[in-house]
């Protein structure tokens, strides 16, 4: 008799391990491991959001399983088997209507709480955006309550759970902060090239800013144009300060020097100077990653510098005269006009 090949064996036989498998899921589909409908009426329990929970306690029941629920009720609710009939039907209907309306409260009351939070955000946005002192947030809330007052007194404590209090607007305000900074980081990621704009200040405490803007553009010509950063020069201002500022902030924002196309700055020596300014340190430092780079004069600082160094007084006196003029007669009342018209003797 010739012998079987082992693996016809392996085939036409199921191992022991699929077996067991098998076995196992029959057992637990045996076992009922879904919600019963009928649960609800021996046990009182119910399904919400795939746990079984018992609507007299409002306890879950880890499994899906008629033995745990079984005890459950026996062990903690015996006294409900008194109830039979429609009366226990009923009893059903009743703990399932207080279930649902205590689940509506709490979600309502997320659902307050997240608009709470919601115009917390907008209100410290917009006090960032107009430069307002952090401690406003409390003088808005003060003005807001005393218009819900007025208006709906019954929404007052929905605006009361409002918190604009300094410490939160202060932390609204850095959360909105990285998460622009977080979108600008993953739009500067499509960017097929860039290009820079730089400009140096000082504020009103007598420190040097340097703004940087960016402009780029993507694969789908989508322009984006965003203030990359602020950053303070708290020593000298020299064109090598500058472009170590600018350096950190393009590297912090991980974008490629090879992909910006050019910089613009106005005409300072610190900005513009042919060897050790700013344009300069720039397009070396894109020529060195492989890529080109222009520098360009800003477009306003030169018509500030034509304005300023070039005579148009045949044009500028005449074009002035007429605004003055213009501005004393629309001064004038109406009806002291028309008098005048009417008698100009």
């Amino acid at each position: 008799m010739a012998a079987v090949p082992l693996a016809l064996c392996d085939v036409s036989a199921p191992s022991i391990s699929n077996m067991a498998t098998v076995n196992k899921k029959q057992k637990d589909d045996c076992e009922g491991r879904r919600f019963q409908d009928r649960w609800k009426l021996d046990y009182f329990f119910t399904e919400i959001q795939n746990n079984c929970v018992c609507l007299i306690c409002q306890e879950t029941v880890a499994v899906f399983k008629e033995f745990n629920i079984k005890r459950h009720y026996q062990t903690k609710h015996a006294s409900y088997d008194k109830l039979t009939g429609n009366e226990r039907g009923e009893k059903v209907k009743q703990l399932e209507a207080v279930l649902t309306a205590q689940q509506r409260f709490f979600t309502r009351a997320r659902d307050s709480n997240e608009n709470a939070t919601k115009a917390s955000y907008e209100v410290a946005t917009l006090i960032a955006k107009h430069c307002k002192p952090f401690t406003e947030g409390e003088f808005i809330k003060d003005c807001v309550m005393t218009i819900v007052e007025k208006i709906c007194p019954s929404k007052k404590q929905e605006f009361a759970n409002i918190c604009l209090a300094r410490n939160t607007v202060v932390r609204r305000i850095e959360d909105v902060s990285r998460d622009i900074k977080r979108q600008l980081e993953a739009k500067g990621t499509e960017f097929d090239f860039f290009s820079l704009a730089c400009d140096e200040s000082t504020d009103a405490s007598d420190t040097a800013q340097l703004l940087i803007f960016l402009r780029g553009v993507d694969n789908d010509m989508n322009v984006s144009e965003e203030l990359l950063d602020l950053q303070s020069l708290k020593g000298q201002t020299r064109g090598t300060d500058l472009f170590v500022s600018l350096c950190s902030a393009v590297d912090d924002m991980k974008l490629q020097w090879n992909k910006v196309t050019g910089i613009i700055t106005d005409g300072a020596p610190a900005m513009a100077g042919e060897r050790s300014g700013l344009s300069t340190l720039v397009c070396n430092k894109v020529r060195e990653e492989g890529g080109s780079a222009i520098k360009l004069h800003c477009i306003i600082h030169q018509e500030v510098l034509c304005a300023k160094y070039m005579k148009y007084d045949n044009v500028m006196k005449p074009v002035m005269k007429a605004i003055k003029l213009y501005s004393l007669q629309s001064a004038v009342p109406p009806s002291v006009s028309t008098v005048s018209s009417q008698h100009p003797g």
